[in-house]
């Protein structure tokens, strides 16, 4: 096969994490990269940009501010170039509105030369005696084939939508809809006569929003149902926020294995839950909606887990659920389902093909370095980065945009060699050592 070229570093995927590390590469090395996508264009949540729904870290958690706050890949830019910082600027807000931030990465993406979308990376080998990569493509608009050598690489394969056990395989397609699907599909669901939502987060928290007022356009039934103890906000306490520290992360991951799975499930207040804002304008048009009815406008139940999904008739489900505490049995029955069940690693088939060279932590979780680096059984000269399933050891980092833009700072003071991007210290008044 053709070898096309040989980069220094190539990045799978092109999501915010790749997208900020091709950013700080171009304007701070001199290091030849590629980044690749298979979509044809970059598309952030695009079932999530639900209007006046905003992004859950403030805007100075861009791609680049963090690492050098003169870039020209900024939020501040961005708004700048589009000649809305004034208008931003009488926003008074801090944060900023999803579909913005979606229109910022496009217009970062468009600005560097190093992605390349409709390119799907189909494998990827290690060359012992060479200490490269060869990575195998498909342009997908003409179906060509080709390669490219690489020093480093960097698996940015981001997550795929997660649908708890077979629950999947018993509903039709159109019925039941990841949230990850819900704007595409939107005007079908509000068409139905009732609608049920599963899951606590962020996420469902928006849909059902939005389904919410809605309601009294459309008239369908509307319930919410989650297995979780109770729906709860997300801690938004500024010393609790000290946890998306570089000093939190480094702490996190000079833990045992053991202590860093312990220490997961008490980072769920500050990783996941429901912005306090968004709770509160749900509570206030529940309130005002359930003026003159005598009961709520909505079903909303927590404690409650999903157990099976069957058809009841010709356009309607019964859901199966277990309330967790008292351990007794309900069913529900809906029309359409709303999915608000997260994500997986999408970890792809070429990792696989590395596992026994790979060191495991546990059957699904690699050791890696705090930059990101795959352990390997025998130490390689070319380095394998990972930014996805790297939650046991990058804990509130492995997901989070803020503290993105320092991993990749970590990645390129690694394959530079220098402290290229300095990482800053003294961020936090509480000690985690």
């Amino acid at each position: 096969m053709h070898i096309k070229e040989h980069v220094d570093l190539l990045g799978v995927g092109i999501g915010p994490f790749n997208l900020g590390l091709a950013a700080l590469l171009e304007e701070g090395t001199n290091l030849t990269c590629r980044f690749f996508d298979q979509q044809t264009s970059l598309r952030w949540h695009p079932g999530m940009l639900i209007d006046q729904t905003d992004l859950q870290v403030p805007f100075l958690a861009d791609l680049v501010t963090f690492a050098n706050p003169k870039s020209s890949f900024t939020f501040l830019n961005y708004l700048h170039e589009q000649e809305r910082l004034y208008a931003f600027y009488f926003f008074k807000r801090f944060d900023i509105p999803r579909k913005e931030y979606n229109a910022y990465l496009q217009w970062a993406a468009a600005k560097l030369t190093s992605c390349q979308f409709g390119v799907r990376v189909d494998d990827v080998e290690y060359d012992e005696t060479k200490k490269h990569y060869l990575v195998t493509c498909t342009n997908n608009q003409n179906e060509t084939k080709f390669a490219v050598t690489c020093k480093h690489i960097v698996m940015g394969t981001g997550s795929v939508p997660l649908i708890p056990g077979s629950l999947k395989d018993t509903v039709s397609g159109e019925d039941l809809v990841h949230s990850s699907e819900y704007l595409q599909n939107s005007e079908e669901l509000k068409r139905s006569k009732s609608i049920t939502i599963v899951g606590s987060g962020q996420s469902a928290a928006e849909i059902f929003y939005e389904l919410l007022e809605d309601q009294d356009q459309f008239g369908y039934e509307l319930s919410w149902f989650t297995r979780s103890a109770g729906f709860f906000q997300m801690e938004e306490g500024k010393l609790g926020l000290e946890m998306f520290s570089p000093e939190y992360v480094e702490y996190f991951h000079e833990l045992p294995f053991s202590k860093r799975k312990e220490a997961l499930p008490m980072l769920g207040g500050i990783r996941n839950g429901v912005q306090v804002k968004t709770l509160k304008n749900i509570y206030d048009l529940l309130y005002h909606r359930s003026i003159g009815l005598g009961h709520s406008p909505a079903r909303i139940q927590a404690m409650s887990e999903l157990d099976d999904i069957k058809r009841f008739d010709a356009t309607t489900y019964e859901l199966s659920f277990t309330q967790s505490q008292t351990e007794s049995s309900f069913t529900h029955h809906s029309e359409k389902i709303v999915m608000a069940t997260g994500y997986e690693p999408n970890v792809p088939k070429w990792f696989h093909k590395m596992k026994e060279d790979i060191i495991w932590e546990s059957d699904t979780e690699f050791a890696v370095e705090l930059d990101g680096r795959v352990q390997f059984k025998e130490p390689r000269e070319a380095n394998l980065f990972a930014l996805t399933n790297v939650v046991h050891a990058h804990a509130t980092s492995a997901t989070n945009l803020q503290l993105a833009v320092q991993r990749n700072q970590r990645i390129i003071n690694q394959v530079t060699g220098e402290e290229t991007y300095p990482i800053s210290r003294g961020n936090t008044f509480q000690q985690f050592f």
